[in-house]
């Protein structure tokens, strides 16, 4: 049996130019997966269908990266944000000033927004990343 992805990557990152935070549902139990995967994050079904996600959360974990990889001006915030739907996204915290960036935010609402980054991959030439601003 062959795997069929209800939701590519290359979808995904379609759904975020638009400025839409794309998942999936899963018929059997109804738990929300994103970013998609080939099967259902909670119970394994594979019987999934395409939905938009709210593009709201909360932020439930960060950290503050002062040693960047190659590519990448620190400092910078990444976040883990909880989705109303459940499911957890990692991106980058924006529109704060880094001195505000402490245990005070945790547990705060975001809305999920998304940036084009640089690659060298041609194969990934429209990547892109989640952001995330307070509410």
């Amino acid at each position: 049996m062959i795997m069929e992805y209800k939701l590519t990557y290359n979808q995904f990152m379609q759904g975020l130019e638009q400025e839409k935070l794309l998942g999936l549902v899963c018929n059997g139990c109804g738990a929300a997966t994103c970013p998609p995967l080939g099967v259902c994050r909670a119970c394994g079904g594979q019987e999934l269908r395409v939905a938009e996600m709210s593009g709201v959360g909360t932020l439930r974990t960060f950290t503050v990266v002062r040693v960047a990889p190659e590519g990448r001006t620190p400092p910078y915030v990444v976040a883990m944000v909880e989705l109303d739907e459940g499911p957890w996204v990692m991106g980058n915290l924006e529109g704060l000033p880094l001195d505000q960036s402490n245990m005070d935010i945790i547990g705060k609402k975001v809305k999920v927004g998304s940036r084009r980054v640089q690659t060298k991959l041609p194969v990934q030439e429209n990547q892109r990343s989640l952001t995330f601003h307070l509410i």
